[in-house]
């Protein structure tokens, strides 16, 4: 590949471009692991397909929040690095596909351009910081939440305490007690709240711990029912610092942080992290209430002539599509984006009639969709009409007729079968069979590739994953439903419940079955979860039972949605967390970088960066002499005492009265520049003496493994 020089402005930036660039050609010269290098990639945004020798590059928009000028940026990236098409994720992000590896660095590049990151887009890293999409313009927020999430996002970006955990760390921030960022299903979630003190209003959250969705979903519990808003961030800081030492990480089906709440409780969970308060670099944050996030609003302006060519279409567009914000004369409108799918030119189409007639301000929502601010009620009709020759009118939003799907096996690793045509054929039915649903904001359809729940089937009032079933000596595609979940409000939530397996060409009967009887059978203002709960899982089972029925099978059923072909499974290695590297010299190696990263941090006076580099030296280190003595190495806090117990306690090392003392010592001490550089010393020379150590040891196999070969 040719080697790569990026024109950046921002230095730290351009560090981390030049780095990507300089590993990815240390990696095709056979220089770097390769489990060391898919571990960086991650966290740089870049995930590899089921396809082989192409990767998806997971596009990092802080709380889905863009420009008119940004979506044109990523537009023409996607034109000129992979496919010409924008999936919008559940998490608020933008995905490309099929982007070749070596080019990477040069596309981060020029998405920097405008000001938009790839890094911690993936891997064992705090995920994208969601919220609302509303935020900013909900009738119904005490406050706009946007500045907090826009908060944390900056201040985890690159922090040390984050850059390589256990799992992943996922956060969301909800405008109102409806809970549109969903934080039942959040390692942290928060909801604006607002109480009067001494005459005063003042803000906070309640706060929201340990939720999750994936093969086995959790919901959050209640950590405070309010948070003043300072603490925020502190106390993010302080989960943070206990989850990366104390997380699983080895079983990484069990290393998510709701594991964690679950084995050592939330109560002794908590405790630590208070425990972690001296040492924090932040005890107070106060967000930048002057920052102004009101997007630039259109000019008023003559609007031109035009034709609504259908005006019933128009009327339910402006019912399901459309709200009053809480400015007045101003209207939010959303825009149903089918199976989260736009291409490079209806974005770039998009752009100048945004910048037009809206706020120069764009959200990407939980469901795949996009929502403009601002628009005039007099614009309208005019705005309709021209999203209409876009294809981005359809009514619906939020509706029955609005299903969530990830990729599937079109093209993620976990595949098992075939997730996004099956959320089209299902769409197109209800809005044929079924048009008065496009009302219904009710009942929600998620629909994912395999159990890890990246479409949401867990919290879906009807939700599908993708699966197999066997059939003699066939293996055939097939959907797990799952009924009653969903939203409820305030932090709470429903997780789905699974009630069997179907044929994947009959999940479109599933639909209509369950549609039928909740509309023939329903009692008066009957919402559908309270439907599901009056008649029980059994129920379901019973009456869909005969749509999981072998016996019936057609030759079009061996067959999955989208495909040809017989359907067989091919299930790849999932990259939704980095991997782990045990070699003792890398981990070394590490240890060093991590002492370089410090001096750095020491040397900018950022004193708590440079004494939790410290920390992961020692632990680093630890681990390795640790891996080389063949001692299984897990938690941080457990390579932290088995060091002491196979090191220090046997006199190879000596720490007084212990290394756990020594090392621990990070949550003892304000993060000043005396304690920063006397941990660091003390980092630097157990690192000098385990390389010591280690090479004494392998001096002395060297002599009798020739005697031996002799």
């Amino acid at each position: 590949m040719q080697s790569f020089r990026s024109e950046i402005e921002n230095p730290i930036v351009e560090k981390d471009i030049i780095d990507l660039e300089k590993k990815i050609r240390l990696y095709r010269e056979g220089k770097l692991q390769e489990d060391k290098f898919k571990s960086l990639r991650l966290a740089r945004g870049v995930y590899g397909q089921r396809q082989l020798g192409v990767q998806m590059v997971r596009i990092k928009l802080p709380f889905g929040r863009m420009t008119t000028q940004q979506l044109v940026r990523i537009a023409s990236i996607s034109d000129e690095y992979s496919t010409g098409n924008l999936h919008l994720t559940t998490r608020q992000d933008i995905q490309i596909h099929y982007v070749s590896l070596d080019r990477t660095p040069e596309l981060w590049a020029n998405l920097e351009k405008d000001d938009v990151t790839l890094r911690e887009a993936c891997g064992n890293t705090v995920r994208n910081v969601t919220a609302s999409p509303e935020a900013g313009i909900d009738p119904e927020e005490p406050f706009d939440v946007s500045p907090y999430a826009d908060a944390a996002f900056r201040y985890f970006l690159r922090n040390p305490i984050c850059q390589d955990m256990g799992r992943k760390f996922k956060m969301s921030f909800s405008s109102s007690d409806s809970d549109t960022a969903l934080s039942y299903m959040h390692d942290l979630g928060f909801i604006a709240k607002v109480k009067e003190e001494n005459g005063q209003t003042i803000r906070g959250f309640k706060v929201m711990i340990g939720g999750g969705l994936g093969a086995q979903p959790a919901l959050a519990h209640t950590a405070y029912e309010f948070l003043p808003e300072d603490r925020v961030i502190p106390l993010i800081e302080g989960v943070l610092r206990i989850f990366d030492r104390y997380g699983e990480r080895n079983n990484r089906n069990k290393a998510r942080f709701k594991y964690l709440i679950g084995k050592m409780g939330q109560e002794e969970v908590m405790r630590l992290v208070n425990e972690e308060y001296k040492a924090l670099k932040s005890h107070s944050f106060e967000i930048d209430k002057a920052a102004n996030f009101d997007p630039a609003l259109p000019e008023v302006k003559e609007i031109p002539d035009f034709v609504v060519e259908n005006t019933d279409k128009y009327n339910t567009w402006l019912k399901t599509n459309v709200f009053q914000q809480k400015q007045q004369d101003y209207y939010g409108v959303y825009i149903k984006v089918l199976i989260g799918d736009i291409s490079s030119d209806t974005a770039r189409a998009l752009a100048p009639l945004v910048w037009a007639y809206a706020a120069d301000e764009i959200r990407v929502t939980q469901g795949q969709n996009l929502l403009l601010k601002y628009v005039r009620k007099e614009a309208l009709p005019y705005f309709f009409s021209k999203l209409d020759e876009l294809g981005l009118a359809e009514p619906g939003y939020n509706s029955v007729a609005d299903i969530t799907t990830c990729p599937g096996t079109d093209t993620c690793n976990l595949g098992i079968s075939n997730s996004m045509t099956t959320a089209k054929v299902m769409e197109n039915v209800i809005i044929s069979e079924y048009p008065e649903l496009l009302f219904n904001t009710d009942i929600k359809i998620k629909i994912s590739g395999c159990m890890n729940s990246c479409g949401q089937h867990g919290m879906a009032n009807l939700g599908f994953h993708g699966s197999s079933l066997k059939s003699g000596k066939n293996v055939i595609p097939a959907l797990q439903v799952l009924l009653g979940g969903g939203t409820v409000v305030n932090g709470e939530g429903r997780i789905a419940q699974k009630v069997l397996k179907v044929p994947s060409k009959r999940g479109l009967e599933v639909v209509r079955s369950v549609i039928n009887d909740y509309q023939a059978n329903k009692e008066e203002n009957e919402r559908f979860n309270e439907y599901y709960d009056r008649n029980g899982k059994d129920y379901f089972y019973q009456m869909l039972k005969p749509l999981a029925d072998l016996s019936t099978l057609t030759p079009d059923e061996h067959i999955d949605w989208g495909h040809q072909e017989q359907f067989e499974t091919a299930i790849g290695v999932g990259e939704c967390a980095g991997v782990m590297i045990d070699l003792v010299a890398t981990l070394l190696y590490e240890s060093d970088e991590k002492l370089e990263w410090a001096a750095e941090a020491l040397e900018d006076k950022r004193f708590a960066d440079a004494i939790y580099y410290g920390y992961a030296s020692f632990v680093s280190t630890a681990k390795a002499l640790l891996l080389d003595k063949n001692v299984k190495c897990n938690t941080q806090a457990g390579i932290i005492q088995d060091f002491d117990t196979n090191f220090v306690a046997e006199g190879i090392f000596n720490f007084a009265p212990d290394f756990t003392t020594e090392v621990m010592q990070i949550n003892k001490h304000k993060p000043g520049e005396a304690f920063a550089k006397e941990y660091l010393n003390k980092a630097l020379l157990f690192l000098q003496e385990a390389t010591r150590y280690r090479k004494e040891q392998r001096d002395l196999i060297a002599p009798a493994s020739i005697k031996n070969e002799a």
